[in-house]
């Protein structure tokens, strides 16, 4: 037995989760239902953002803490993660939980798994690093680090044959949770703005860094576009406070725009936008699967993408998922210099004058959402619970 930070009995059936930003926050809520539906006794503590803690988890540390991205930028940060990394560390050793699930952040993950491998507690990675698109060689860390990886995508568990890492293809749940027609209309009427327009969704990201890299360029292509177009509106989710107060302290720059910020809510944004300008990462699955043409944009600290570059670390052809999963250029990609006003606005024109390539894009994009439906938190649920279903036969 073990007691949580509030005083809280811990039972052998703890499972313990880290969640390093919104995206994972969302899998690991949906995961820690299926669990509960399969093994109502189950337990969960570690870190997570408030969808893990509205499920029940014991969260000792908030997941957006974790949430820095690029080679370099994590330097600022490195001595505060690693005092991080210390003290979780020492809690989960102390509370030795029946598993431990990293949910993405390899760079943080990998490490906390490798250590409590050798400390014989069951290991599990949920969602599978991104070895098919740069750093391959960490295939080998993987092998060392987890006993298992659930992965979310079809073309994954290949990537891992080679070094005979234990792996289960799960599907996305977001694929499961998003239904297959998403309303437009309802959207607006939800977000109490008016049907008749038409409306450009920004998704500059959950991440800090991310939105100060890409909410400036995106109000510059939205500055453009209203020359345009003027009857264009512009919708933007922030995933946090901290990310709305950033986002609206830039807005403040553009007078000229029309845009409406919502704290949260990023689906239903997706959903009442005629186009969509996103960040690269999990975003365009969920514009993928709500089915709206868009703009990808993926910009790095300058020294981050010279590195990825000079050491030839990005090896796949496109960064954006809807791509990757469909192996063509099904929307458009944008990276690091050509992430600049003029060049969103005229990629997002495209689209607007171009109403017979927007009908094909969405019906490749139902097709794709099809297949991806799968049941996956159902699936990674029972794939958690079979691989500790032994170290309970034992005890």
């Amino acid at each position: 037995m073990a007691s949580s930070a509030d005083g809280v009995i811990l039972n052998a059936r703890t499972i313990a989760l880290v969640a390093g930003e919104a995206s994972g926050d969302q899998l690991g809520a949906a995961l820690m239902r299926a669990i509960r539906i399969q093994d109502p006794e189950a337990r969960f503590a570690g870190i997570g953002g408030p969808l893990m803690k509205a499920e029940g988890m014991d969260c000792w540390w908030e997941s957006d803490q974790l949430a820095v991205m690029g080679l370099f930028e994590v330097l600022a940060h490195l001595p505060r993660l690693l005092a991080l990394r210390k003290q979780l560390l020492q809690r989960l050793i102390e509370l030795n939980p029946a598993v431990y699930i990293g949910i993405d952040a390899p760079d943080f993950n990998l490490r906390i798994e490798k250590k409590l491998k050798s400390k014989n507690i069951p290991v599990i990675h949920y969602v599978s690093p991104t070895v098919w698109a740069w750093r391959p060689g960490r295939v080998k860390t993987i092998a060392k680090a987890t006993d298992l990886v659930l992965c979310l995508f079809p073309f994954e568990p290949a990537c891992y044959q080679r070094q005979a890492v234990k792996t289960v293809y799960t599907g996305h749940p977001l694929a499961d949770q998003i239904p297959l027609e998403v309303d437009a209309e309802a959207a607006r009427t939800a977000l109490s703005i008016e049907p008749g327009n038409r409306y450009i969704a920004l998704l500059p990201g959950s991440r800090a860094g991310e939105v100060d890299k890409l909410s400036a360029p995106m109000l510059d292509a939205a500055t453009e576009l209203t020359r345009r177009y003027p009857d264009l509106c512009f919708i933007v989710p922030a995933a946090n406070e901290r990310v709305r107060n950033t986002i609206e302290t830039v807005l403040r720059q553009y007078p000229a725009v029309n845009c409406q910020v919502y704290s949260g809510r990023g689906k239903e944004v997706i959903a009442a936008a005629d186009i969509v300008v996103c960040a690269s990462g999990t975003a365009t699955l969920e514009v993928m699967l709500i089915n709206r043409p868009m703009v990808v944009c993926y910009r790095l600290a300058a020294m981050t993408y010279k590195t990825m570059k000079w050491f030839k670390l990005l090896k796949s052809r496109f960064f954006s998922l809807p791509n990757i999963l469909a192996s063509e250029a099904l929307v458009p990609e944008l990276l690091q210099h050509e992430v600049e006003g003029t060049r969103i606005a005229q990629e997002v024109s495209s689209w607007l004058e171009q109403p017979d390539k927007c009908a094909e894009l969405k019906q490749r994009f139902e097709l794709m959402h099809r297949e991806l439906k799968t049941d996956a938190a159902c699936a990674a649920a029972t794939a958690v619970l079979n691989h500790i279903k032994p170290a309970d036969d034992k005890a």
